[in-house]
C-alpha cells in the first residue's frame, strides 16, 4: 500500500456546515474502504490547515480516485502528499547507490 499525507481546507460550504465535519470524515473513511484503501488518522488542526489526514491506497490512480470523489463533494480542498517509509526511502536509494 502507498502512504498519502493530505493537508486539507474547507471550502465555503465547508465551514458553513461545519458541525457534519465528524459525519464526512466518517464517510471518507467508507469509501476509502471501498476503493481498497484505508483512512488511517484523521486531525483537525489549527493554523494554515482545517484538518490533516493519513491514508494508505493501493496505488497512485486509487488514491486520486479517492481524492476526486471527497473534493467533489464541495466541502474541501486538498494538498496531498506521497509519503514513503524508511524501509521504502531504503529502496529507492538502493537503486541509484
Amino acid at each position: 500500500m502507498a502512504t498519502f499525507v493530505s493537508l486539507i481546507n474547507w471550502t465555503e460550504e465547508g465551514i458553513h456546515n461545519f458541525a457534519d465535519t465528524v459525519k464526512r470524515n466518517d464517510d471518507a473513511k467508507a469509501l476509502a474502504e471501498r476503493l481498497g484503501g484505508r483512512l488511517e488518522h484523521s486531525y483537525w488542526t489549527v493554523g494554515q490547515y482545517d484538518l490533516v489526514t493519513v491514508a494508505d491506497f493501493p496505488d497512485d490512480e486509487t488514491a486520486t480516485a479517492f481524492l476526486l470523489a471527497v473534493g467533489g463533494g464541495g466541502h474541501v480542498r486538498t494538498t496531498t502528499l506521497r509519503a514513503y517509509d524508511a524501509g521504502e526511502v531504503s529502496a529507492i536509494v538502493g537503486k541509484v547507490t
